[in-house]
């Protein structure tokens, strides 16, 4: 579940931990939605990413294709970051 700045994952056990989304972007490419997120109590050079859908469900990136998409958008996220 997305909210406007956090997102929820339910773990194996049902147990729901709380993520810090960092940005959100639409691939024109894919024709997906994308999000990109931290554990805020985990190690902050730790960043994950997801496919979302409209209702906020989360689905894994399956292929390396896109995998390596996603993570040219947050290799420009960060050096954007650092040049701010």
């Amino acid at each position: 579940m997305l909210d406007s700045n956090c997102l929820y994952v339910k773990d194996e056990n049902g147990n729901e931990k709380k993520f810090i989304i960092l940005f959100t972007f639409d691939s024109d490419e894919t024709k997906k939605q994308y999000v990109v997120y931290q554990d805020p109590d985990g190690d902050l050079s730790d960043v994950f990413a997801s496919i979302y859908d409209d209702q906020g469900n989360l689905y894994p990136i399956q292929s390396d294709e896109e995998w390596d998409m996603v993570e040219e958008v947050i290799n420009t996220f960060v050096e954007d970051e650092e040049d701010a």
